[in-house]
């Protein structure tokens, strides 16, 4: 049996015998979060090889069925034939974005952060709207989500929000959509419906695991404080709340999702080793695109995507070109379109 490029089957195999033989160990489920994590990685290669080959054999039924039709023409067999070629070449594109994500880093979980820009109400009902779509479309692949920090707005909307989304793929996924998101629309919130444009920030962090990195205690701030914003009765009463602010770059995490101080701080700290590492690695990038003769940086405060819901319907991510007039559609969860192109495309 014989598979290229992606589809490479026999170091899936390798990599699916390496896991198993660690499920296989007596002391297995010492780590339950470690052992999930690995179960799901075996999971997840098991599902994807019995694609490979399930796509395999279906065409080659097809192959066959094309030189049968060659000897004996038969209009509803023909028809039959179509419809199925059409699913294969569906699987094919799912299968292949699937693959696609083959980064050292796309199968984590991440953390994404959603800032409003300069506008007041505006901008942080549109940091709402994004923060509606983005946990839209993690229900949709079946993610769970963690919310690590909310803050409200002071009228509407949200200030900031942090949260955590769990599956294989999230950061593979997700990754593409870091950078500014802009919003054009008549305003609800001005009384003479004048249009108005709106800015929020979007930020992805791959939760890396266990993460080569030394952060000095003396380089931190931590501040304890009551929780606000989401959260069950007992953390909004309490002063549980975490802010760990890195000194020397001013990177900061909140937690109040939890009612325990100390499981707050636990996981302010791995987020922010997360984000630290990151930081790092980015540096190391452009290091490297600099020697390499690259032009291409890594911005943050690049404008991606834009979503015009007057004078007329349109969402257009400005990296691929991608585009669509169902803008309610898009922000009710329905992003695949603008991911998927920018994986084919290769934009991050």
């Amino acid at each position: 049996m014989s598979y290229g490029g992606l589809f490479d089957v026999d170091n899936k195999l390798i990599e699916i015998d390496k896991l198993q033989s660690l499920i296989n160990q007596p002391n297995f489920w010492d780590d339950k979060n470690q052992s999930e994590k690995v179960l799901n990685k075996f999971n997840n290669l098991k599902g994807t090889v019995e694609s490979i080959k399930k796509l395999k054999d279906n065409i080659t039924d097809a192959l066959d069925m094309i030189a049968f039709l060659k000897s004996d023409y038969d209009e509803s067999l023909k028809k039959e034939l179509e419809d199925n070629i059409s699913k294969y070449n569906q699987d094919l594109s799912s299968l292949t974005l699937e693959l696609l994500l083959n980064k050292e880093y796309d199968k984590c979980d991440c953390v994404l952060d959603i800032h409003p820009g300069a506008g007041g109400t505006e901008s942080c009902d549109w940091a709402m709207m994004l923060y509606r779509m983005y946990t839209r479309w993690c229900e949709s692949k079946g993610y769970k989500i963690d919310i690590i920090d909310y803050q409200n707005g002071e009228e509407a909307g949200i200030k900031s929000v942090s949260i955590m989304i769990h599956g294989i793929n999230a950061y593979g996924f997700l990754k593409c959509e870091k950078g500014v998101h802009r919003l054009i629309r008549i305003s609800p919130f001005d009384s003479n419906k004048r249009r108005h444009t709106s800015f929020a920030s979007v930020d992805i962090t791959p939760i890396y695991e266990n993460p080569e990195f030394e952060v000095k205690d003396s380089d931190l701030r931590i501040d304890i404080y009551r929780a606000s914003g989401h959260g069950g009765q007992g953390v909004n009463t309490t002063d549980s709340a975490v802010r760990i602010t890195h000194i020397p770059t001013n990177t900061v995490v909140t937690c109040q999702n939890e009612r325990s101080q100390m499981r707050n701080k636990e996981i302010a700290y791995e987020v922010l080793k997360s984000k630290l590492y990151q930081l790092e690695v980015e540096r190391q990038e452009k290091e490297l695109a600099s020697i390499k003769g690259q032009n291409k940086e890594i911005n943050f405060g690049s404008q991606i995507r834009t979503y015009t819901m007057h004078p007329y319907s349109l969402v257009k991510d400005h990296r691929t070109n991608c585009e669509t007039a169902q803008v309610n559609k898009v922000l009710d969860g329905d992003i695949d379109m603008f991911i998927d192109e920018s994986l084919k495309r290769g934009v991050v």
